[in-house]
């Protein structure tokens, strides 16, 4: 069977990287309208690196059909527009004196098994969102929780695109792809017609009229199912041979 050259492609809901980095969009978008002048460009600026970080991983993942480069290019643009919202969470907390969580505290464990577990009911994870309350968290808190996020999508994105570069190398892009699958085209409809060939050139001669016999396969009767040499004049002459 030829090998398709165009691969399965779009479903970036079910990427976790997606998952958090959608989480870390929303919860940005609250904390941002609670604890950010909304005149100010840091407002707009944090609200925006967040919706790149979502919009780049779908487009990534919708262009991966026809583009391996332009997929990865995409998902590190995502991986960067995280890294930049990362820094805007660091220094709301020191510009304000606030205690920044260690990578392994209980609190910072509590969010990642509270946002991150893996589960594929996606209902259940906006449920989630609701529990941690970031309309009415403290700053410090809500700031924590979404570096917690962010911090979770950047590392599942930095590892993302090292498959991708491992896909890459295993399997080529579109270019080589589209290659292979046209030489399996060829493949297949030359060793058909080497067998039809083959065919052709060991039919016996009908008994009957001496033309070139046909294998065909009887449908009824007590021989159904089993090979015999029909008279390539048929229905004007209808001999056979037994045999395959």
């Amino acid at each position: 069977m030829t090998e398709g050259f165009i691969p399965q492609h779009g479903g970036f809901r079910k990427l976790r990287s997606f998952q958090a980095a959608q989480l870390a969009y929303d919860g940005t978008v609250i904390f941002c309208d609670r604890f950010i002048d909304k005149r100010s460009r840091t407002h707009d600026q944090m609200v925006q690196a967040a919706r790149s970080g979502v919009q780049n991983i779908a487009e990534g993942s919708l262009a991966s059909a026809t583009s391996k480069e332009t997929e990865v290019k995409l998902t590190n643009v995502a991986r960067a527009s995280l890294g930049e919202l990362l820094l805007d969470y660091e220094d709301f907390l020191r510009q304000r004196g606030l205690r920044q969580w260690a990578k392994d505290s209980p609190e910072a464990k509590a969010v990642r098994n509270l946002y991150l577990s893996d589960r594929s009911d996606q209902s259940d994870k906006s449920d989630k969102s609701d529990i941690y309350a970031f309309r009415t968290a403290s700053a410090e808190l809500a700031a924590n929780t979404l570096l917690c996020l962010v911090n979770q999508a950047s590392s599942l994105l930095s590892r993302q695109i090292r498959q991708l570069e491992h896909d890459f190398l295993a399997h080529g892009g579109l270019r080589e792809r589209m290659t292979r699958a046209r030489l399996q085209s060829r493949e297949t409809m030359s060793d058909k017609s080497d067998k039809s060939d083959l065919s052709d050139s060991i039919a016996p001669s009908c008994p009957n009229c001496g033309k070139p016999m046909r294998q065909r396969t009887a449908r009824i009767g007590p021989h159904a199912g089993e090979l015999f040499w029909g008279c390539t004049g048929y229905p004007e002459c209808k001999g056979i041979r037994a045999g395959a």
